[in-house]
């Protein structure tokens, strides 16, 4: 219900003011940004409603203040947006939580960006929202992450530390939408099924972790949702897009080896809602792992690899819910994806590369980006977003006419 929502708002507002009243420590700070994202392959969507060929064109003013008193903290982290493509201005809060600190254990409550796993643009156990609109169209990397009104509590020890999150709204992935990018649908969408704001819908995560040797090794647990929707039929045309219920049992370890850093990540996706595994509107259970490993070749050089693997269980069933003409997935989804990065001018500039690939669906995604330090206050960055794919039914080679310049400006204060 969104009274239980206000009410937590509320209430986080609320702790926020008496903290601030009584802060021995206030700092303030915050930019002014610019973003715009061009289309470059010279079309335009069939639901042109929004931007023609502009994915972004943000002006955004951060405004960020933290403070703290005696074991109580807070920050607040806001965002006034105006969208120049769909002439829109909103409040993006990106985060806002209180914080009481003991020696034994911190409570935070509040809207809070969490961030498990080891993978790098690659999740397993990290099941906190994102948004790959913003990725897809350019913007800053730090907006792919999404914050959860969530309430979360780290206990530490010499042995053994763990967080424990609860998430009482669920909220998915931002996806992109028909009204900016070529996609591809099966089925024309009339509506779409979240879960209800009830208790029991609250989404559970448990990350207990310690070092083991040389690597940071943690163990998760979650209870909740599939961020990316299921599409259920409503007719011989149209579907509903709704939510299964979701649980996710992974591990990940990340430490030195070999003059680099390894990286490993794995997990069980369980499929609650379809664990015969023969509904075709639910995605089946299947096992997930990330391999990666990144080094230092030269002064200022760095490059990562990583392998990532997704195992489908019973696919036969899978294979035989599939009415004919849908596009079918292989067993085993895999993903290669490279890091490459290259400091200059006293790391003021720095080259950038990232590219996923994918050997059974045969598609890609590739993002070479420059910023520049124009002082310590200025930085400006630009890039492309290319796309492509052997099939358009394919998750980036649906994408293959979206490919795009983007550029931010940010002033920082």
């Amino acid at each position: 219900m969104k009274t239980i929502r206000y009410l937590f708002i509320l209430l986080v507002i609320t702790a926020n003011t008496i903290v601030t009243a009584y802060a021995q420590d206030i700092t303030f700070h915050g930019f002014v940004q610019g973003n715009l994202s061009a289309r470059i392959t010279g079309e335009e969507t069939p639901d042109s409603s929004e931007g023609g060929d502009y994915l972004s064109g943000e002006q955004r003013l951060r405004g960020e203040i933290t403070g703290s008193a005696e074991s109580a903290a807070f920050t607040l982290r806001a965002d006034l947006v105006h969208d120049s493509v769909s002439d829109e201005n909103t409040i993006d809060i990106r985060e806002g939580y209180i914080d009481y600190r003991t020696d034994n254990y911190d409570l935070r409550a509040g809207r809070q960006i969490i961030t498990w796993g080891a993978g790098d643009l690659l999740f397993i156990n990290d099941t906190y929202p994102k948004n790959y609109s913003a990725l897809f169209s350019g913007q800053p990397l730090e907006y792919l992450k999404v914050g959860s009104d969530a309430i979360k509590l780290s206990i530490y020890s010499d042995k053994i530390s763990a967080d424990l999150v609860v998430i009482p709204f669920f909220e998915p992935y931002q996806l992109p939408d028909s009204k900016r990018f070529f996609l591809y649908s099966p089925m024309t969408i009339t509506g779409i099924n979240t879960p209800r704001e009830e208790i029991e819908n609250s989404e559970i995560a448990l990350r207990v972790y310690r070092q083991l040797g040389r690597f940071d090794t943690s163990i998760y647990l979650y209870r909740g949702f599939f961020k990316i929707p299921g599409m259920k039929p409503i007719s011989l045309t149209e579907a509903e897009l709704f939510y299964p219920q979701l649980a996710v049992y992974g591990f990940s370890m990340q430490g030195a080896f070999a003059n680099g850093v390894l990286s490993i990540e794995g997990g069980y996706y369980d499929s609650l809602d379809d664990r015969d595994g023969d509904d075709m509107t639910i995605s089946n259970s299947s096992a997930k792992y990330i391999l990666g490993y990144s080094k230092q070749f030269w002064t200022d050089f760095t490059a990562g690899v990583q392998y990532y693997g997704e195992y489908m269980q019973d696919y036969s069933r899978y294979e035989n819910s599939l009415p004919a003409g849908f596009p079918k997935s292989d067993k085993l989804h895999q993903l290669i994806t490279v890091r490459l990065t290259q400091m200059l001018r006293y790391n003021t500039l720095r080259l950038s590369l990232f590219s996923f690939y994918s050997p059974d669906e045969e598609d890609y995604f590739v993002i070479p980006e420059a910023r520049y330090n124009i002082t310590d206050s200025l930085w400006t960055s630009i890039g492309v977003n290319i796309f492509g794919g052997k099939d358009s039914r394919t998750f980036f080679g649906q994408l293959d006419k979206n490919d795009n310049l983007f550029a931010t400006l940010r002033y920082e204060f």
